[in-house]
């Protein structure tokens, strides 16, 4: 039984678990990745929860589309259909958004709140609908709250990763647009870059991200693909050219993640398991990522509470005073400035008699400047040559000198 499980793990990992499977496994990575970029420069605009209100704004348009055409043509599950009558849907919600946000003083919190509610709830009005309808029960639209690649055709698929490949390029294309309104409209404006058509197109891309997704994480759970990957990529730079491609790469690898573990077994709902690929990642990140991660911050607080206990010891040897603290002595002795029995090494002289130096600067630096010692943190513990330019340097000490 292992061994089946392992040959069929293996098989869905490198593609060749069947071609309907590899197709769905790719385009899912492709609008993973498409998703990311896109989460990243929302998040860059700050305002992430406008995919949630996006999604949610699907479902009446999904609903109302399967009705028309199952009225139509006896049969509602057409994809190219439930996709249009999503996109329209959601498009709308939108287009209310922006009415309320600009039209009164409600915040865009509130708004996005108001039209997810009334969209969402509209939506699962139209389901009931759906359900006492005769094509109702063979509809499988309950596929699109959480997603569901099992009964994935090979026509919707190809749709799916050509969709997620195209939103990917124009994320491309766009991106120093993105990038320069994200951070200053007003210089952007002043680029010739209109701030709102860009932000007009950052929202479609959003919306198409969100539309193309539903069959694959579902309408409730496809926001996480815009915002766990941008969240987990702010944890690994500081750069935002870099952002949307470590996001890019973590939905991608989340989307086909998930996919592959879906595709192991029956009614595995490939949304959630996306999801939770992705907040793996996440907790991976938040403890082990070397610029934020609780490790690295945890490192960076016992290194910074030793360098003051080293340069607390340091002073208090220029000062010929003795040294209680246990903490202190184990720092001093680590460092190779005191012997095992206290008594003061010639390094740890040497030492002292430097950190008494920089005291001295350092405390005329702050009398002499004060708005700038506040306004740049400086506390002693870093070497004054490193913290400030060389000829205030040398004029500091050189007023040291005189007196």
């Amino acid at each position: 039984m292992d061994a089946l499980f392992d040959q069929k793990l293996m098989a869905a990992l490198f593609f060749s678990a069947g071609y309907n499977t590899t197709l769905v496994t790719i385009g899912a990575a492709l609008l993973g990745a498409s998703a990311g970029a896109v989460g990243a420069f929302m998040m860059l605009r700050k305002r992430s929860l406008v995919s949630d209100a996006i999604s949610h704004a699907t479902l009446p348009g999904l609903a109302l589309a399967f009705i028309v055409m199952a009225l139509a043509t006896g049969d509602g599950r057409f994809m190219p259909g439930l996709m249009l009558g999503a996109a329209l849907s959601a498009w709308l919600g939108l287009l209310a958004l922006e009415w309320v946000t600009r039209r009164t003083r409600l915040t865009e919190d509130v708004a996005i709140g108001a039209v997810l509610s009334v969209f969402f709830g509209l939506g699962v009005t139209l389901l009931t609908v759906i359900q006492v309808m005769d094509t109702g029960r063979r509809a499988g639209i309950g596929g699109f709250l959480l997603g569901s690649t099992a009964g994935m055709l090979r026509s919707e698929a190809e749709l799916i990763a050509v969709a997620a490949a195209l939103c990917g390029v124009a994320v491309y294309v766009l991106r120093r647009p993105f990038t320069l309104v994200s951070f200053d409209p007003a210089y952007a404006a002043t680029q010739g870059i209109s701030v709102r058509m860009t932000d007009l197109a950052l929202l479609a891309l959003a919306l198409i991200v969100t539309v193309i997704g539903l069959k694959v994480a579902g309408l409730v759970l496809i926001v996480a693909l815009t915002i766990l990957p941008p969240v987990i990529a702010r944890f690994w730079t500081n750069r935002p050219g870099r952002l949307p491609l470590i996001a890019a790469a973590v939905g991608a690898f989340s989307a086909y993640a998930g996919a592959v573990i879906s595709s192991l077994g029956p009614g595995l709902p490939t949304g959630a398991l996306i999801v939770l690929v992705s907040f793996a990642v996440f907790v991976v990140s938040l403890v082990f990522s070397p610029l934020r991660g609780l490790l690295a911050g945890q490192m960076e607080m016992l290194a910074l509470r030793a360098r003051v206990h080293e340069r607390q010891g340091l002073l208090a040897m220029a000062r010929d005073e003795p040294v209680y603290d246990r903490m202190t002595l184990r720092v001093l002795r680590r460092a190779g400035f005191i012997r095992a029995d206290g008594v003061p090494t010639p390094a740890g002289h040497a030492a002292a008699k430097a950190a008494q130096r920089e005291e001295t600067l350092w405390s005329l630096y702050r009398r002499l400047f004060p708005d700038e010692a506040a306004a740049g943190g400086y506390h002693g513990l870093t070497p004054i040559n490193d913290a400030l330019p060389s000829d205030i340097v040398r004029d500091l000490e050189a007023r040291v000198a005189v007196h």
